[in-house]
């Protein structure tokens, strides 16, 4: 064997030792961030099991730091045990649960249908109000989101007790398509924008109408987007609190409002805001599961960046 062969030889295993070690550097880092962002869950779970003493503690392996219990759920009426039999607690959940999935599933629904045809027409047609063009309307939509909440919260108080929307599923429909609204329109204009227009010249060509090009061949091509936004909007909805609290009393209060509700004057009761907010993002993580191939096709081609 040649000089050459064996620094060449030598050269090769330093190289291959160095992917290897970088791969199993970028893999332990990575699994050290997953389990940085998991901890926060598995910390919900762990303390909808605990006892009072479990919890001021700060004991966090079940079976080793303490024995697990029915505690917090027990107090939503969702034990084992409790189960079957009649409660208030449990009702007043559900009823709970039910506001939080009607308001966030058909304010998003609104946002993502209205944010959808504004954000086409801003990717295909040239508009002008005053000094305003396309892009001045997009910002103008964007600086909405940079208003704080608390400003707005007296006149919406006002507003909606003039047009007796206060404590009322609609109220928080209308007021949350709003807040989402400017998110979805900024993702959705990106997602047109990637699209060619060739293809509705094509479908017009072939004696569809611009709103059939828009129905029958756009919007298949950008599902993908419109299930990222919704699911963003879905998430901004489902754990916004201020408004809930601020706008409902009994009848419309949400999920996050309750949650907040588990203080008092013996303190938190942290098993109990443990089981509600394991039970609030549940159903999150399912439909987060269940729409990921769309969020992940929503998300490469040009949907969020």
């Amino acid at each position: 064997m040649t000089i050459q062969a064996v620094h060449d030889n030598e050269a090769d295993s330093a190289g291959r030792a160095w992917r290897f070690g970088t791969k199993t550097t970028i893999y332990l880092l990575l699994i050290l961030w997953a389990i940085i962002c998991l901890f926060p869950i598995y910390w919900t779970i762990t303390t909808s099991f605990k006892m009072a003493p479990a919890v001021m503690k700060g004991a966090l392996i079940p079976w080793i730091d303490y024995d697990p219990a029915w505690l917090g759920w027990r107090s939503l009426g969702l034990s084992p045990e409790t189960i079957t039999a009649s409660s208030t607690v449990r009702d007043e959940f559900m009823k709970r649960f039910m506001n939080s999935v009607i308001v966030s599933v058909v304010s998003s629904a609104l946002a993502v249908m209205l944010g959808s045809l504004a954000a086409y027409g801003l990717s295909r047609f040239s508009y002008r109000f005053g000094f305003m063009k396309n892009s001045d309307i997009l910002f103008f939509f964007l600086s909405q989101l940079i208003l704080p909440p608390v400003v707005l919260a007296l006149p919406f108080l006002l507003l909606y007790r003039e047009l007796a929307l206060l404590d009322t599923r609609i109220g928080l429909i209308l007021l949350y398509t709003l807040s989402v609204l400017p998110i979805v329109i900024w993702i959705m204009r990106d997602q047109f924008s990637s699209i060619p227009s060739d293809l509705e010249e094509a479908a017009l060509m072939d004696g569809l109408s611009i709103w059939g090009a828009f129905f029958r061949v756009i919007l298949p091509i950008a599902l993908p987007g419109m299930v990222a936004a919704f699911i963003l909007s879905l998430v901004l909805t489902w754990n916004e609190y201020f408004f809930a609290s601020l706008l409902t009393s009994t009848n419309a209060n949400t999920l996050p409002v309750m949650v907040a509700s588990q203080t008092g004057s013996q303190g938190i009761a942290w098993w109990s805001m443990a089981a509600l907010s394991l039970a609030a993002i549940l159903p999150l993580i399912v439909i987060g599961i269940g729409l990921e191939r769309y969020l992940i096709k929503g998300m490469t081609a040009g949907a969020v960046k």
